[in-house]
């Protein structure tokens, strides 16, 4: 107990991070018709704002993979959440300096918020699985549960102060949310550092694709990732096209509510949770009924209630499939989280732009129209039905991958070799 009461700081500190990550990667697709109508920013170059958000994380994510023993983890992790404030300060001030050049701006405080969350990624899972913890499982579910709650909390206010202040001003609700890394970089500070693993050399990253556990696991987050990430992304545009809401409600009984059931999934996993394979296996199979459901129903309230479960059943694939991760490699380094994290975020960004490309084949092919019309759709529902549609392979998918880990779960955990002597 006492081992854990001396990181108390360094969980609050990891926590800020998770609401800090959550505010990043909110708050720009909020403001995305804010962008549209006060500078004229195209939305093909708003929706390149995620795509450059993800690959960004992605390429931190590989750094990471092979090169984490060239990085002092200690201070990279207490410098994280200081990129995070200058991401927010650029993206926030640099449009309002030079509106001109307004996009740049947007995309480069963009860039440098992304590295934070990439960062994040990678060494805020390392440093709770490193603290000693009589239940490591609940305690990674916790820090993800975090994410979720706060996503809530960023969607509900910054809908209320936009409202409230007019969109006009949305440069200041963006520099208050920097507040968050701005506690993190001072909790951090002060945090003791539990002592994090690196391979000692590139070959020691390298040889981690010889793992079949490793590989597996790296898959289910990919699905899992990618089952998440579609519906979140997605949840309020089909709301708004599929069921005809205005984009402020769409966007809190999508992207709040998904967020809110995905909350409540890793919090009560946190609280109660154990056997996490069976919990993998069969959030992936009700994902896979949410996604079906949304897709097919003709009934808006099903659909809005298949779109809200879906974060529900998926909230455990990402924390989970880290969960199983260490169950097989007890000793797992910093280029383990961060292979995991570069999954994670292929499946994020492979799964959202699937579903836009099939939308638009869709709305797009000559006969579209007429079809749609037999079941009283739009061209544009049917698009997004069919992107919802053929994205249930990805927690199909998912199912297949966890059954394949829960059955290596009975062998020996693999331990990885750390030093030349290993």
């Amino acid at each position: 107990m006492k081992k854990t009461a001396e990181y108390s700081l360094t969980k609050a500190a990891a926590y800020s991070v998770n609401v800090s990550m959550a505010v990043v990667a909110t708050v720009s697709p909020l403001l995305f018709s804010t962008f549209y109508s006060e500078y004229g920013i195209s939305y093909s170059l708003l929706g390149l704002l995620v795509l450059l958000n993800f690959c960004t994380q992605l390429g931190v994510d590989l750094l990471f993979s092979f090169c984490s023993h060239k990085f002092n983890i200690a201070l990279t992790v207490r410098l994280t959440p200081v990129l995070t404030v200058a991401g927010i300060v650029l993206f926030s001030v640099l449009p309002w300096l030079f509106p001109q050049y307004a996009y740049a701006g947007l995309a480069l405080g963009t860039v440098v918020f992304a590295a934070s969350g990439g960062l994040s990624e990678v060494l805020i899972s390392p440093i709770i699985a490193a603290i000693p913890s009589p239940d490591p499982e609940r305690a990674m579910s916790r820090l993800h549960s975090v994410y979720a709650w706060g996503v809530v909390g960023v969607v509900l206010v910054s809908s209320g102060l936009l409202f409230a202040i007019g969109r006009e001003n949305w440069q200041w609700l963006v520099l208050g949310w920097g507040i968050v890394p701005a506690v993190a970089a001072v909790l951090f500070f002060f945090a003791k550092m539990p002592p994090v693993e690196t391979p000692e050399k590139t070959s020691g990253a390298v040889g981690l694709f010889s793992n079949k556990a490793l590989i597996l696991c790296v898959l289910c987050i990919f699905f899992g990732g990618a089952s998440e990430c579609t519906m979140s992304q997605w949840a309020s545009g089909y709301l708004e096209q599929a069921l005809g809401m205005e984009k402020i409600w769409g966007d809190i009984f999508g992207v709040a509510m998904f967020a809110l059931m995905l909350g409540l999934g890793r919090s009560l996993y946190g609280a109660f949770g154990k056997r996490i394979y069976k919990v993998l296996i069969f959030g992936s199979a009700g994902a896979a009924v949410c996604y079906l459901a949304a897709a097919l129903t003709p009934v808006p309230v099903i659909g809005l209630i298949a779109c809200g479960l879906t974060g529900l059943c998926v909230s455990m694939l990402w924390p989970g499939s880290l969960i199983a991760v260490g169950d097989h490699i007890p000793n797992a380094n910093v280029a383990v989280f961060a292979l995991m994290a570069a999954g994670g975020d292929l499946g994020a960004s492979v799964g959202p732009q699937v579903t836009g490309l099939v939308a638009d084949a869709v709305i797009a092919a000559p006969a579209a129209a007429d079809f749609a019309a037999e079941f009283g759709w739009t061209a544009e529902q049917l698009g997004m039905k069919a992107g919802i549609l053929c994205c249930a392979v990805f927690p199909i998918l998912a199912v297949v991958f966890s059954v394949l880990i829960a059955k290596m779960s009975k062998n020996k955990p693999y331990r990885l070799p750390l030093t030349e002597k290993e």
